[in-house]
Formats: C-alpha cells, structure tokens, sequence
C-alpha cells in the first residue's frame, strides 16, 4: 500500500512538472511619444513573446498528448477495477 501511495505522488509530481504557462502580453504604452521612446525595448518585448507563445503552444501539444495517453492508461485501469469487482 506504501508503495501506491509513493508512486502515485511521483507521478503527480511529474504531471505538474510539465505545466505549460503561457508568455505574458507585450505592453504598449498609449502615448505615441513615449512609444517612440522605448521603440527599442517594445519592439523586442513583442519578438521575444512571438518566440515565447511559439513554445507554449509546442508545450500544450506535448501536454495534450501526455494526457490523452494517461486518460486511455486510466480507463484501462478502471476497466479492470471493475473486472475485480466482479470477481
């Protein structure tokens, strides 16, 4: 019994390990001077969130994947949970 309850934590562990956390937004500033201002570090804030969101969305594939797989693992599980309960 020790040893379900170890293993079931590892593997929780390791689902939220895996979590995707989407890029906060670029910030642009309403003032036009301003925005020239800081035209630069803008327009470097919008690339790295480009590149950013690239990586969330291969995260949520991944991710999606990985469930779909244990959701198919856990059904089969509950399948023969109940083949014992029958028993």
């Amino acid at each position: 019994m020790t040893q379900a309850i170890l293993m079931v934590a590892c593997l929780a562990g390791e689902a939220f390990a895996t979590s995707c956390l989407p890029p906060p937004r670029p910030f642009v500033p309403s003032d036009s001077e301003v925005a020239r201002d800081y035209a630069d570090l803008i327009r470097s804030d919008f690339e790295l969130y480009i590149q950013d969101i690239q990586s969330y969305f291969r995260c949520l594939e991944v991710e999606r994947a990985r469930a779909f797989e244990e959701a198919r693992e856990v059904s089969q599980d509950y399948g023969r949970f109940l083949e014992l309960m029958d028993e």
